[in-house]
């Protein structure tokens, strides 16, 4: 298949990420035939739609000089003139129909292509000048003999067609003799229509088959291997080594500020060896008890310790330990629905010491 990826390590198609990058440095799937095709189907509407009023221009130029054509002197001046004038005419004629073929191009790559603007085609490459690469992929490369092919194939085609439809029309060509101007220019008009809609058929299935075939090329081109996907997504989601050491070092950053308010609680909760959560009651400061600090395990233990150094005392309740842990996250008001087994703890500390400001 012309456009196979030759790496058999590029499986995988292209993220969008690789896509907008290639976009950017201007490398997109384009057919040079579109446009070819495109132009001609184009010419020969622009042609059908205005060649009445390009009759009339015509004659109006044969009747203007060849009926003052003894009046012509061959000077310098009268021939810069003429060229002058027969150069307006001519501009009259067929600037319409050049613009909308310009028009029709612009839209055929447009439809490819989208709006795209980069000045990154103009970079400046070394390997441009990479003269082995360059004769190879001129000579031996799988899409120039594509190219060569489709050449060939158009030269069969604007060949033999127009010349089997000439051969066919000899026989009328004698009796053109005796018609007249408009009926010579009809019978031309009729045979260039007919031979450019016979050699247009094949032309648009070859458009259509260059159109396929460049973006198929196209995604063969850009894609790539696994290692490269998987980096990209580290690129893009961020290494999981790092993240993992930021993660890390946030928790400790958290865990430390934590137990720098554990020495503000009013009671250590426990589990009792896999979990502490420190609460704090004021009613000038929220109408519920709020968590100070929470952990399991080694913060477990570190909540405690400080606990103790602080004389915070410390009690074990093993379903409401677990519960204010799962439930209530660090800087958080406890639910309506532990407020009562939470306030039996607080109770109970109060009774052992009255001077702590009650619920």
């Amino acid at each position: 298949m012309f456009g196979k990826q030759a790496d058999p390590s590029r499986t995988e198609d292209a993220t969008p990420k690789r896509r907008r990058k290639q976009r950017q440095e201007g490398n997109v799937p384009k057919s040079q035939e579109l446009g070819k095709t495109v132009s001609l189907l184009g010419g020969l509407v622009a042609l059908y739609v205005w060649v009445g009023q390009m009759s009339v221009e015509i004659k109006t130029i044969f009747r203007h000089f060849l009926a003052h054509n003894w009046e012509f002197d061959a000077n310098a001046q009268d021939v810069y003139s003429l060229a002058i004038d027969v150069s307006l005419y001519l501009a009259k004629i067929i600037l319409p129909v050049l613009l909308f073929l310009a028009f029709l191009s612009w839209l055929a790559q447009r439809l490819q292509v989208g709006k795209l603007w980069t000045t990154k085609v103009f970079k400046f490459r070394w390997e441009r000048f990479n003269l082995i690469k360059s004769m190879k992929q001129m000579f031996f490369s799988p899409q120039t003999l594509l190219r060569t092919l489709k050449s060939l194939i158009f030269a069969l085609i604007l060949s033999v067609i127009p010349g089997y439809i000439i051969y066919r029309e000899y026989q009328n060509f004698l009796p053109m003799y005796y018609a007249n101007a408009d009926g010579l220019g009809m019978y031309m008009l009729e045979m260039g229509l007919r031979l450019a809609l016979f050699a247009l058929l094949p032309t648009v299935a070859i458009t259509v088959f260059d159109v396929w075939q460049s973006r198929y090329a196209y995604n063969e081109s850009i894609k790539m291997t696994k290692q490269e996907i998987k980096d990209e997504r580290k690129q893009s989601e961020g290494d999981p080594v790092i993240k993992s050491k930021q993660r890390q070092k946030m928790m400790q950053v958290m865990a430390k500020r934590m137990l720098q308010d554990v020495p503000k609680a009013d009671v250590v909760i426990t589990n009792p060896t896999h979990v502490a959560v420190a609460l704090r009651y004021n009613s000038d400061e929220a109408p519920a008890p709020v968590v100070l600090a929470k952990g399991v395990d080694h913060l477990a233990e570190k909540i405690k310790e400080v606990a103790r150094e602080n004389n915070v005392p410390i009690r074990e309740n093993v379903p409401l330990a677990r519960a204010l842990y799962k439930a209530v996250d660090v800087g958080e008001m406890i639910p309506e629905e532990l407020y009562k087994a939470v306030a039996a703890v607080l109770a109970s500390i109060w009774k052992l010491r009255p001077n702590i400001k009650r619920m």
